[in-house]
């Protein structure tokens, strides 16, 4: 047997944080939430589940969590750079190749056309989708922006996140992982010293972290901080975890995130060093608090177990592939001027449609298709 597949057994034999996936199966169902809202807002301050966008951070934090401990420990004996990639490629690419066909055929559905009602070319999109299919971004304006409101994934604007997580792999493989632990957490510090500068001096617009969607003014640098942040705080509390009982953990975890999130805008005035600091604390304090209390809990009941096991297998689709019925949700509400207590049939709809069909691409799409590529790649 080849150092690869024993790379590749020991990984796949290695206990999961259950409850660490169940967290991140509720985020994924708030930032669903998170997204009915853009529906019925103006400006990022009187979104009404307005910290929904730290999920992302939430996010980062659990991946770099999670890669550390699948990771850490093979360098140098079983685990190549090459076959750390093509993991990460298996775990990942599937999903996010077929969210961007899923986009492309809701974008149709829609009529092709941009917010503003410009028609786009049939060749725009073909193109629009294969640079989505690749994770490759496109700036505001250019011909593949199909949209017309600068996302670097118009077809599925969620995708920068990931586009930001291959970043965080490569950063990782090459780099963070040579780092002694001293060295990481002096890392990890000036990174967060670094965000919180950022946002708590509005480089980001209306004092908050919700930056890295777009290549326009300071999205990419701010997208970047992000995800460096949050994905180095992961690796650190890998390294130095060391577990404590905590009951009820799941729950306790959950209901806190969902909390979280729902906080009002903090500077409804305009003070926007507030907001900033809210945000701050979150990413540098709650956040990675609610991960340790995660992976010290273990399920202890065969509910809990079963619903954290859904949602963690879940939470990848969901959040990958959710999008693009937002579009749709959006478009209609628009269109017929709808309120939310007009609409949020359409919104039920629309999250129980995206639960359905995060399923089945997992059950029919995303399990096989992994499943043949670590055949055929991981040898």
């Amino acid at each position: 047997m080849n150092k690869q597949i024993t790379s590749a057994a020991y990984a796949d034999s290695k206990p999961h944080y259950e409850l660490l996936d169940g967290l991140r199966g509720v985020a994924a169902l708030m930032v669903m939430w998170y997204h009915v809202f853009e529906g019925f807002c103006t400006s990022p301050i009187d979104q009404r589940f307005n910290h929904g966008y730290l999920a992302v951070d939430f996010f980062f934090i659990l991946s770099g969590f999670v890669v550390a401990y699948a990771y850490d420990d093979r360098w140098n004996t079983t685990l190549t750079l090459k076959n750390f990639f093509l993991r990460r490629i298996i775990r990942l690419h599937p999903m996010v190749m077929i969210a961007a066909v899923w986009g492309c055929i809701t974008f149709c559905i829609q009529g092709g056309v941009q917010w503003d009602g410009t028609e786009v070319v049939p060749l725009a999109i073909g193109v629009s989708l294969l640079l989505a299919m690749c994770l490759i971004p496109v700036s505001p304006g250019s011909f593949p922006e199909v949209r017309g409101n600068g996302e670097m994934y118009p077809l599925n604007g969620p995708a920068w996140s990931l586009f930001f997580e291959y970043i965080g792999n490569i950063l990782y493989a090459l780099f963070l992982r040579r780092l002694s632990t001293r060295w990481l957490a002096a890392f990890v510090g000036l990174c967060g010293l670094g965000l919180a500068a950022f946002v708590m001096g509005n480089a980001s617009g209306f004092g908050h972290l919700g930056v890295g969607w777009t290549m326009a003014d300071w999205n990419f640098p701010g997208g970047l901080l992000r995800m460096t942040t949050a994905f180095s705080i992961g690796l650190l509390m890998s390294r130095l975890f060391r577990p404590v009982k905590v009951r009820g953990a799941f729950w306790m975890c959950s209901v806190a995130l969902a909390l979280l999130f729902a906080v009002p805008h903090l500077s409804p005035d305009e003070v926007w060093w507030r907001n900033g600091l809210y945000d701050s604390f979150c990413v540098l304090l709650a956040f990675p608090a609610l991960v340790y209390m995660g992976a010290c809990g273990k399920t202890t009941d065969g509910f809990t177990s079963r619903i954290c096991r859904f949602l963690g297998d879940i939470s990848f689709p969901l959040y990958i592939i959710h999008y693009p019925v937002m579009y749709l949700f959006y478009a209609h509400v628009w269109d017929n001027g709808l309120t939310f207590d007009q609409a949020w049939p359409y919104a039920v709809l629309a999250l129980v449609s995206n639960i359905v069909l995060a399923y089945l691409c997992l059950r029919f799409y995303d399990i096989p298709v992994r499943r043949w590529l670590t055949k055929k790649l991981l040898k």
